[in-house]
């Protein structure tokens, strides 16, 4: 009876995590830690013997040691800490999602949220609303700046839009394919979650929109054809396909081409897309000057790197200018843990996923097998997502994609070590 309580614990300090993480990181990020300290003493001597887990623990030595050796110690070991805790509650999630029906709970609490950030949003670019000085000290883990930030795109309460277009690529892949669920198996009875799953997609949608991010708007639009590629919709593939076809021809398209385009298709997205819609850009500030520079820090210390968090230190002194990261994860992991450190955590995850896409070619319910495919969709996206912007270092944004991979992690692990699974 005890154990059946610490489950339930565990499960319900993880629920609760996951609801309150957009609005409330810091009592998200305690109760998670509740949550991994009764699954670790659940099963502390079988979580251990897994492989990937012992390739998260090594992946944790490791970056003691280039903490170390770092270049600037104190900011490589602050740059732990957006590693090894969530890392930590990863290894532990085979002790508390094991079942793929869990992953469709979980959804709707990363979804249904984001119908509420949107809204904030949409206050913050036509309202004028924003967060008290009051609020800002409380340090809730949320700051809604007057017209978004930067100016005129919106942000919510997120510190930054392109953070926010992650959040809702990441919530409206989610959404998309739980609303597929319950629209393709006409499921009874639940017409009011079909109502809402459908007015969060619109908002989502919206905020997308209105964050003016275009690696989200692609990746966005790349998951809605993915989505009808795996349903078999021709129609629907041939619809996306030309949409897309239409904006990047105005987008990029030779002159006779993108001109007529440019009358059909609206200006806020192929001026964006173009880039022309921020001209006089600086090279520091452009992603192929960062990441030539990442790759020749990786070329000058290949083994250990410089240490975490010291790409922006080093750029800042030689080009001039600061930035938060080389807008690429893993050309920053490359340049600061060097590449064995690189190769270990990609691997541990890579295989992961595909253990999960060896599991998706055995499940037999239609309905587990879309949700376990949108699931690994939607951590893709966000890989992808990372190949031009990092949001390792906002915390909400970083725990939400540890849950994500925890939960496709869980699933993998009790159909290799449960049998009764």
């Amino acid at each position: 009876m005890n154990s059946k309580n610490n489950n339930n614990l565990a499960w319900h300090s993880f629920e609760f995590a996951v609801a309150l993480l957009p609005f409330f990181p810091l009592l998200a990020g305690l109760s998670l830690l509740v949550s991994t300290i009764i699954s670790w003493k659940k099963g502390y001597s079988q979580l251990i013997r897994y492989r990937p887990n012992q390739a998260l623990m090594l992946f944790a030595i490791w970056l003691l040691i280039t903490s170390f050796t770092s270049a600037k110690p104190p900011e490589a070991w602050a740059g732990t800490g957006n590693f090894l805790p969530f890392m930590f509650y990863l290894a532990s999630s085979g002790m508390l999602i094991s079942q793929i029906s869990q992953l469709r709970r979980i959804g709707y609490l990363i979804v249904i949220p984001s119908l509420f950030v949107v809204l904030l949003g949409i206050g913050q670019l036509y309202w004028g609303w924003e967060s008290s000085p009051q609020i800002n000290q409380l340090n809730l883990g949320w700051t809604l700046a007057h017209s978004g930030n930067p100016i005129g795109r919106m942000s919510s309460i997120f510190m930054y839009a392109n953070i926010l277009a992650a959040y809702l690529l990441l919530s409206f892949l989610l959404g998309l394919g739980l609303w597929l669920e319950l629209f393709l198996l006409k499921a009874k009875g639940k017409k009011i979650t079909f109502t809402l799953l459908s007015l969060t997609l619109i908002t989502d949608i919206v905020g997308l929109v209105l964050s003016d991010s275009r690696n989200a708007w692609i990746l966005a639009v790349a998951g809605c054809l993915a989505f009808a590629i795996y349903l078999g919709y021709r129609w629907l593939v041939a619809m996306v396909v030309a949409i897309a076809a239409l904006i990047a021809g105005a987008s990029w398209g030779p002159s006779p081409i993108s001109t007529t385009l440019r009358h059909i298709v609206p200006s806020y997205f192929w001026a964006r897309l173009s880039d022309e819609l921020y001209p006089n850009r600086s090279i520091g500030s452009l992603r192929t000057t960062q990441w030539s520079f990442a790759w020749d820090m990786m070329l000058h210390r290949p083994v250990f790197g410089w240490g975490l968090r010291n790409f922006s230190p080093f750029y800042s002194a030689q080009v001039g200018e600061w930035l938060g990261h080389p807008h690429n994860f893993f050309l920053m992991l490359l340049a600061e843990v060097g590449i064995p450190g690189t190769f270990i955590i990609s691997s541990a995850i890579g295989s992961t996923i595909y253990q999960a896409i060896k599991i998706l070619s055995k499940v037999s319910s239609r309905s587990e097998h879309f949700i376990l495919f949108t699931y690994l969709l939607t951590f893709i996206s966000c890989v992808l997502f990372n190949l031009f912007d990092v949001t390792l270092f906002n915390t909400k944004i970083n725990m939400l994609d540890w849950i994500l991979i925890s939960a496709i992690w869980g699933v993998v692990y009790a159909k290799k070590n449960l049998p009764q699974q």
